[in-house]
């Protein structure tokens, strides 16, 4: 799944806890697009692709950081720097899981290739998380999945008066959580 979706269905997840703070939701937000860091390989990929030696650290290493191991690191940092630790770790965990879930169900490759999760790396190769039925990146399910998130952060930021606007800048934050309370007030 694309990273914006990624972060809009953990930002979600974030928003479990009504009264959790900027940094909590940041840490879990964060914990949920971590696991794609990896592909930013693409870029020097790229850059290289018509050189004598080429890099592939996208094709060799996307999903690399799709790993319990991964999983459990992004959960004790978040612990050791939340305020509310035990929740914001569970948290981040969950959000970590969640990304994994969403590029088993749909993360396939304009090439049909299915992008295994090497759930056990590095300790050992043996379980790779996949799924026959696993739907393309630019298939119908993803854009629903994106726009079902996008209107539940809408309406969380019209209810509880931040968004992830916030994550970048209060101010933005205020100015675009005032905007949908005066196009949809509250009764």
């Amino acid at each position: 799944m694309s990273p914006v979706t990624h972060a809009l269905i953990s930002w979600l997840v974030a928003n479990i806890p009504k009264n959790s703070s900027r940094r909590d939701r940041a840490l879990v937000t964060a914990a949920g697009v971590a696991p794609d860091l990896d592909g930013l390989g693409a870029i020097a990929e790229l850059a290289t692709q018509n050189s004598q030696s080429p890099l592939l650290w996208f094709t060799e290493y996307h999903h690399a950081l799709h790993t319990a191991l991964f999983g459990v690191l992004l959960a004790a940092l978040a612990f050791a720097v939340a305020r509310r630790r035990w929740a914001t770790a569970v948290l981040a965990l969950a959000a970590f899981h969640l990304h994994l879930l969403c590029d088993v169900a749909g993360g396939r490759g304009p090439d049909g290739y299915p992008w295994p999760i090497p759930y056990l790396a590095p300790f050992s190769q043996a379980w790779q998380l996949q799924w026959e039925g696993q739907w393309a990146l630019n298939a119908w399910p993803n854009f629903a999945i994106t726009g079902a998130a996008l209107l539940l952060t809408f309406f969380l930021a019209w209810d509880r008066g931040y968004s992830p606007v916030g994550l970048f800048s209060e101010r933005a934050d205020r100015a675009f959580v005032e905007t949908l309370r005066k196009r949809f007030p509250k009764k």
